[in-house]
């Protein structure tokens, strides 16, 4: 027996104009088929069938659109770009199969040998070392500058500059960069200006909104939310779009359908979820900033951090990553980390489990000691992705760490 389609039941598309982006994580990008499906549906498949020799003809040529190959068209990868790039107030998004992979497909897609990219020092690791190793074998120079210093901007731009590359809030010092500010000076320079909004997500922030030309993720941080797929998504304009398309159908670097779906499924918590991440990572920076063997605590939310003022005119929320130093090198972070016992020490974030990490010796632990330094990723910081769990369990935790610390400085190690 055939299971046919339900195909004399019509069922209208969700009319979401107007609504709001916890809305939209919800309900946008859905493709329902005709088997008339309420939750998203998962299509594990290689390749797609025609009715016809002509009808594959057209499909490989453009002249009918449709699916042809899961390297670069597959209907739950579609849903979950629809349902982003909504969320993000963009024309178009285009999944990868991970944040690294986002960021890599922008920029082969976008820069040519010759080109030049200014890039903030307060990036990921990994991002700087592909700016300053890989990218490089290829002909793209990268100068990298103070996330907050516009005079350093100024002075790094030169004809050849194409891109100009941050994080905002910053990885993992929490700095946060003038939006508005660095469009106008990429816009002057006919420049892209390219976000990556991994920390805050287009829950707390949408920097489409003021300025940016491309908006990437790490989808394997926030937007899952729960540590278990990885991916990476770039959201922007279907100009740009297409030549990031482009290259992501001739070099493969593909987001898997299973990945999609469970990105789907996180996005339907993200509001909910980013706003317990804001609420507990504000009550511990505060309860931190209060402890003896804590040298300074680094957490836009705390109203002595030096962008305050300008991430509550940019951000809904202050964003669930933490990082401080303690009194100490290397020896006292690896001692406050080893303390833990229910923290889990990784270094992922954004899962509703919190998670700590020594950012010198893992996140950053490839970057030179020049860079390090010139980054602020001292031997005596830390790095907490604050999750979801009671807030006095995880000041418990974290208790021990401090108290690991004052043993260590009475001599009672």
């Amino acid at each position: 027996m055939t299971n046919r389609r339900e195909e004399n039941v019509w069922i209208p598309e969700s009319d979401l104009d107007g609504m709001t982006v916890d809305t939209l994580a919800v309900r946008a990008g859905q493709i329902r088929t005709g088997q008339l499906e309420h939750s998203d549906p998962i299509f594990p498949t290689s390749s797609f069938v025609y009715g016809s020799a002509a009808q594959a003809a057209a499909r490989f040529g453009g002249e009918e659109p449709g699916n042809i190959y899961s390297r670069f068209t597959n209907p739950t990868v579609q849903a979950f770009e629809g349902r982003i790039a909504a969320m993000e107030g963009g024309e178009r998004a285009v999944a990868t199969a991970s944040g690294m992979a986002a960021i890599l497909s922008t920029c082969m897609a976008l820069l040519k040998s010759g080109d030049h990219v200014v890039c903030s020092r307060g990036v990921f690791g990994t991002t700087n070392v592909l700016f300053q190793k890989y990218l490089a074998k290829f002909g793209v120079e990268t100068t990298f500058v103070g996330l907050t210093d516009m005079d350093q901007w100024e002075r790094a731009v030169r004809p050849e500059t194409r891109m100009l590359f941050i994080e905002t809030p910053s990885n993992p010092l929490c700095e946060v960069a003038d939006m508005k500010a660095l469009s106008s000076l990429a816009k002057a320079n006919k420049a892209l200006f390219v976000v990556d909004n991994c920390f805050c997500t287009p829950v707390l922030q949408r920097p489409l909104e003021f300025g940016a030309d491309i908006v990437i993720h790490s989808a394997t941080k926030y937007l899952d939310g729960q540590g278990r797929c990885v991916g990476g998504v770039v959201v922007g304009p279907n100009k740009l779009m297409e030549e990031v398309y482009g290259f992501l159908r001739s070099a493969g670097p593909t987001m898997s359908p299973f990945n999609a779906w469970v990105f789907l499924k996180g996005l339907e918590t993200l509001p909910i979820r980013m706003r317990a991440h804001c609420d507990n990572a504000l009550e511990l920076a505060l309860w931190l900033d209060q402890q003896d063997n804590v040298e300074e605590v680094f957490y836009a939310g705390l109203e002595t951090h030096p962008q305050h003022s300008l991430a509550k005119s940019q951000q809904s929320g202050f964003g669930g990553v933490l990082s401080f130093r303690v009194k100490g090198g290397r020896d006292e972070a690896w001692r406050f980390i080893d303390a833990t016992r229910m923290i889990s020490i990784t270094a992922n974030l954004g899962d509703v489990k919190t998670t700590v990490t020594h950012p010198a010796t893992t996140t950053h632990g490839r970057l030179s000691p020049e860079d390090k330094d010139a980054a602020g990723i001292t031997e005596n910081l830390i790095r907490i992705s604050v999750g979801i769990e009671a807030v006095e369990d995880l000041k418990t935790d974290l208790a021990r760490g401090l108290e690991a610390l004052q043993s260590s400085s009475n001599g009672n190690v």
